[in-house]
C-alpha cells in the first residue's frame, strides 16, 4: 500500500503524516516477518540438528550461536546507523545526499564485516574455550564456525540493504529480503543434513547459501527497484563515515552488550552440562522468533521517529514512542500466552529431556514475561538512536549486560541452571524499566520545542548527515505543500 511518491529514485518521507500507530503496525509487522526469518535460520538449523539426537552436537550449535550472535549484533548496530542517518536525510528532503550515503554505507559495511569475519577465524579455539566448550562439543562448534565466519560480509550486505529499504518505508521489500533467505535454509537443511548425511557440515553449507540469497535480493531492491545508490564519492566517504559512525558507533557498542551478557550466561550454564547448554540454546533461538514483533520494533520505530525529527514534527515523535510501547505490550502478551500453552509441543519438537526440558518449560511459563521490560528497552533504544542520543542506548544496554546480568546470573547459579536464567531476567527487567522512563522524558522535552510557526532544531549527540550547507528541518505547520501531500496515506 504505497503512501508516498517516488522522486529521483528515492521515495519521499512516508511517516510525517497519517496514523502513527498504523505506521508502527505496518513497519513492525512486516519487519517482524523479515526478522523472524533471519532468526528462524538458526532455529531451523537447531531443530534439524536436534533430530540427530546428539547432545554434543546440539550444544555445539549453542556455543557457535554465541559467536554468531556477536557478528549479527555488529551488523545490526551498523544498520541502525544506516537507517537513522538515511531516514533523517530523506525526511529533510535531501534525496541526492541520501543516495550517496546509501552507497557509502554499503562500502563501509563490507569493509568492516570482512575484517571482523575473517579475523574471528584466528581466535575460534580460545573463544570457544572461554565460553566453556570442551572436547567433542568444542571441536564441532569450531568446525561449523570455520565455514560460516567468512561469509559475514554477505550477511552484512543483506542486512544493510534491508535497513536502506526500511529507511524509505518499503517494509514489504525489506521483509522479502530476509524471508527468502529463511526459505532457502528451510529447504536446504533437511536435504544436506539428512539427505546427503552431512550433519552439522550440511547446516553450515546451508547457512552460507542462505546469506548469498540474502545479499543478492537486498542489492536488487536498492539498486534496481528504488535506485537508492548514488555514485561512489571517495572524497565524501570520510564525512559519510563520520555521520554514520556517530550513530552506528554507539549502536554497535550497544548491540555488542547483549552477546557479552549472553556469553556470561552461556559460561554460567555450561557448568551444568551439555543438556543445560542445549536447553539454553533452544531458548536463545526460540526467543527472537516468538518475540519477533518486539525485536522488530527497534528497526521499525527508528525510521518513523527519524523522519518526523527531520521534518521538525516533534509532537509526532512523542506520540510515535507511546504507540510503539502500546504495540509492544500487546505483542508480548500474545507471545507469552502462545508459549505457555504450547510448551509441551516445543519440548517434544526439539527432543528435549531432563534439564533441557525443565529450562524450556521455565522460560515458556514464567520468564517470557520479562519481555515486557526487554521490549521497553528495545523501543527506548530506538528512540535514543534516532533522536540524536545514541550514547544513552549504549549506556543502558551495557548496564543491562553487566550490572543487570553478571551479578544476578552469578547469584542465580548457586541455585542451578534455572537460577542463572531467572537472575538474568530480573536484572534485564530493571534496566528496561529505567530506559523507558528516560525515553519518555526526552520525548516530552523534545515535544515542548515545537512551536506553531517555527521548530528550532533539537540538540543532538549525532548529526543528521554531512552536507555542504546547513539545512533546517521544516516545521510541522509548514507540512501542507507537495511533500505533505506525497506523504499522506
Amino acid at each position: 500500500m504505497p503512501i508516498a511518491e517516488t522522486t529521483g529514485g528515492v521515495e519521499r518521507a512516508r511517516f510525517v503524516s497519517g496514523s502513527l500507530l498504523r505506521h508502527v503496525c505496518v513497519m513492525a509487522g512486516t519487519g517482524a516477518i523479515g526478522l523472524i526469518a533471519v532468526f528462524a535460520v538458526d532455529l531451523i538449523n537447531l531443530f534439524y540438528i536436534s533430530l540427530l539426537g546428539e547432545k554434543a552436537t546440539a550444544a555445539a550449535v549453542g556455543f557457535a550461536g554465541v559467536v554468531g550472535f556477536f557478528h549479527a549484533s555488529l551488523c545490526i548496530g551498523l544498520t541502525i546507523g544506516i537507517a537513522a542517518v538515511v531516514s533523517r536525510t530523506v525526511g529533510a528532503g535531501r534525496t541526492e545526499d541520501a543516495r550517496r550515503i546509501g552507497t557509502s554505507s554499503l562500502v563501509l559495511m563490507t569493509a568492516v564485516s570482512v575484517v571482523v569475519g575473517t579475523g574471528t577465524a584466528f581466535f575460534l579455539h580460545p573463544a570457544l574455550q572461554a565460553l566453556g566448550a570442551e572436547g567433542e562439543t568444542a571441536r564441532l562448534a569450531q568446525r561449523y564456525l570455520s565455514v560460516t565466519v567468512h561469509t559475514l560480509p554477505l550477511l552484512g550486505i543483506g542486512m544493510a540493504t534491508s535497513a536502506l529499504l526500511r529507511s524509505i518505508g518499503d517494509a514489504r521489500r525489506a521483509m522479502t529480503v530476509t524471508l527468502a533467505a529463511a526459505f532457502v535454509t528451510a529447504v536446504l537443511d533437511p536435504i544436506l543434513i539428512f539427505g546427503f548425511g552431512l550433519g552439522l557440515d550440511g547446516a553450515a553449507i546451508s547457512a552460507v547459501v542462505s546469506r548469498m540469497v540474502l545479499a543478492a535480493i537486498g542489492l536488487h531492491g536498492v539498486m534496481v527497484k528504488h535506485r537508492m545508490l548514488g555514485r561512489f564519492d571517495a572524497r565524501q566517504l570520510a564525512d559519510d563515515a563520520r555521520a554514520l559512525g556517530m550513530v552506528a558507533g554507539p549502536a554497535v557498542l550497544t548491540n555488542l552488550a547483549t552477546p557479552v551478557g549472553a556469553a556470561f550466561v552461556t559460561h554460567a550454564v555450561a557448568q551444568f552440562g551439555p543438556s543445560a547448554v542445549a536447553g539454553a540454546a533452544t531458548i536463545d533461538r526460540l526467543t527472537p522468533v516468538a518475540f519477533g514483533l518486539v525485536y522488530a520494533l527497534s528497526g521499525a520505530v527508528g525510521p518513523i521517529l527519524a523522519q518526523n525529527l527531520g521534518a521538525g514534527q516533534y509532537r509526532r515523535v512523542q506520540e510515535g514512542l507511546r504507540d510503539s510501547l502500546l504495540f509492544m505490550v500487546a505483542s508480548v502478551a500474545v507471545a507469552w500466552l502462545v508459549l505457555a500453552l504450547g510448551q509441551g509441543v516445543l519440548i517434544r519438537a526439539f527432543s528435549a529431556d531432563g534439564l533441557a526440558a525443565e529450562l524450556i518449560s521455565l522460560f515458556c511459563s514464567w520468564l517470557a514475561a520479562s519481555f515486557f521490560f526487554a521490549g521497553g528497552l528495545f523501543v527506548a533504544n530506538a528512540s535514543f538512536n534516532n533522536l540524536g542520543h545514541p550514547l544513552l542506548s549504549t549506556a543502558f544496554n551495557w548496564g543491562r549486560a553487566t550490572l543487570g546480568t553478571i551479578p544476578f546470573a552469578w547469584w542465580g547459579s548457586h541455585y542451578g541452571a534455572a537460577g542463572v536464567l531467572i537472575g538474568q531476567a530480573v536484572g534485564s527487567s530493571i534496566f528496561g524499566l529505567l530506559a523507558v522512563v528516560v525515553a519518555f522524558r526526552l520525548a516530552a522535552k523534545l515535544a515542548r520545542q515545537e512551536a506553531p510557526d517555527a521548530a528550532p532544531a533539537p540538540v543532538l549527540d549525532a548529526p543528521v548527515a554531512p552536507t555542504s550547507a546547513l539545512v533546517t528541518p521544516q516545521p510541522a505547520a509548514a507540512a501542507t505543500g507537495p511533500a505533505a501531500s506525497a506523504a499522506a496515506p
